[in-house]
């Protein structure tokens, strides 16, 4: 099953992160401006705290923009972009 993104951000919530109302408003516009699934969406949220240590919109973004210029739809296919280009550090 995959989370909505609004269900994976209450469950991030639940683990200590704080998303202020900016960075809320962020997450959506990035999901309407890739046109990403959820599934997509809650994996650039997840790499983007593991690689910032916070919420960075620009680097979420940009994440984003790089799985769907590759044609990237899901979880399993953004971790393997991700180990085969050496982007982040998982």
């Amino acid at each position: 099953m995959v989370w909505t993104v609004e269900e994976y951000l209450h469950y991030l919530k639940g683990k200590g992160f704080q998303f202020e109302e900016d960075a809320i408003g962020f997450i959506y516009f990035g999901k309407h401006y890739t046109n990403a699934s959820n599934e997509l969406i809650n994996t650039a949220i997840e790499l983007t705290l593991k690689a910032q240590k916070n919420f960075d919109g620009s680097f979420y973004m940009s994440l984003l923009e790089t799985f769907m210029s590759n044609e990237i739809i899901t979880r399993q296919q953004a971790l393997k972009f991700i180990k085969e280009n050496e982007l982040i550090a998982i």
